[in-house]
C-alpha cells in the first residue's frame, strides 16, 4: 500500500472500477498527480470520476468550480474534499 488513509483506498478503487485503470488501488500513490505525467487522466476520465463521486457519495462537483483544478491534483485532495463535503 502507497500510505493511504481507508478513505482514500475506498476513492482509489472507485477510480479503478469506474475508470478501468491498468493500475492496482493500493498502488495508487495519494499525492502524486492524477493528470497528464501523474496517473494520466484525462477530461473524459475526470467526467466520469465526478459522476461515479456524484452516484456514490451523493456529492455534485462542479466543473465550474474555482477549485477544480486543485481538487482533482491527487486522490489526497479528492478524497479530502470528498469527506469534508458529502
Amino acid at each position: 500500500m502507497a500510505g493511504l488513509t481507508a478513505f482514500e483506498l475506498e476513492v482509489a478503487y472507485l477510480m479503478v472500477e469506474n475508470l478501468n485503470l491498468s493500475v492496482s488501488p493500493e498502488d495508487v500513490e495519494p499525492n502524486k498527480p492524477l493528470f497528464e505525467n501523474g496517473l494520466g487522466l484525462d477530461s473524459i476520465d475526470a467526467l466520469e470520476l465526478s459522476l461515479a463521486i456524484s452516484q456514490r457519495y451523493g456529492l455534485e462537483i462542479r466543473s465550474d468550480d474555482k477549485n477544480i483544478k486543485q481538487l482533482f491534483f491527487s486522490l489526497r485532495n479528492l478524497s479530502k474534499y470528498i469527506q469534508e463535503n458529502k
